[in-house]
C-alpha cells in the first residue's frame, strides 16, 4: 500500500522541470551572433514565468525566479536586483491576471503578455538608462519585445504538453 503513495525518481524531477528550464535559461545566455542575425533576439524567460505563474503557479516559487534573476544580472552583467524586479512584475502581472480571469482565453493571455513585456521593458529601460546611465539599445528592446509576443504561442503549445504530463504524472 506504501508503495502507492511514493513518488518515483522521475515524477519528481518533471514536478521540478519549470525550474530546472528556468535556471537553465538564465545560466545559459543564447547569443545569435554566430548565425550573423544581429536583430533576432527573445526573451525566453520572460515566457516561461508569464506561463507557469499564470497556469500553475505552484510548480515555480516566487524565491526561485528572485534567485534566478540575481544570476541573470550577474550573467549578463547589469545591476543587481534589476532582472529580479522585473520577473516579480511578470509575476505580480499574472498573478493579477488570475483573479481577474474567470475562464482561461489564449488571445487575452497572448495579448496581456504583449502589455506586461512592454510594461517590464520600459521599466528596465528606464532603470537603466536614468539611473545607472547605462548605454540602451532601444531597437533591441522593442525588437527582442516584438519576437517574444510572436514566439509565445509556439512555447505556449510546448509547455501545454508539459504541464499535461506533469499532471498526469501527479495524478498517477
Amino acid at each position: 500500500m506504501s508503495s502507492l503513495n511514493k513518488k518515483t525518481f522521475f515524477n519528481s524531477i518533471l514536478s521540478y522541470f519549470p525550474v530546472l528550464i528556468l535556471f537553465i535559461s538564465v545560466l545559459n545566455e543564447i547569443d545569435f551572433n554566430f548565425l550573423e542575425i544581429e536583430y533576432f533576439s527573445f526573451n525566453f524567460v520572460y515566457i516561461l514565468i508569464f506561463y507557469w505563474t499564470l497556469k500553475n503557479p505552484n510548480l515555480l516559487g516566487y524565491g526561485s525566479i528572485f534567485i534566478a534573476g540575481l544570476m541573470n544580472d550577474v550573467v549578463i552583467g547589469m545591476p543587481i536586483g534589476i532582472s529580479s524586479f522585473c520577473y516579480l512584475l511578470i509575476c505580480a502581472a499574472t498573478a493579477y491576471l488570475r483573479n481577474i480571469t474567470i475562464t482561461p482565453n489564449f488571445i487575452n493571455d497572448w495579448i496581456s503578455l504583449l502589455i506586461t513585456i512592454l510594461l517590464v521593458n520600459s521599466i528596465q529601460v528606464v532603470t537603466l538608462d536614468i539611473i545607472f546611465s547605462f548605454e540602451v539599445n532601444y531597437m533591441k528592446y522593442f525588437i527582442n519585445s516584438g519576437f517574444t509576443f510572436i514566439f509565445y504561442p509556439l512555447v505556449l503549445l510546448l509547455f501545454n504538453i508539459l504541464e499535461r504530463k506533469i499532471k498526469f504524472q501527479s495524478n498517477d
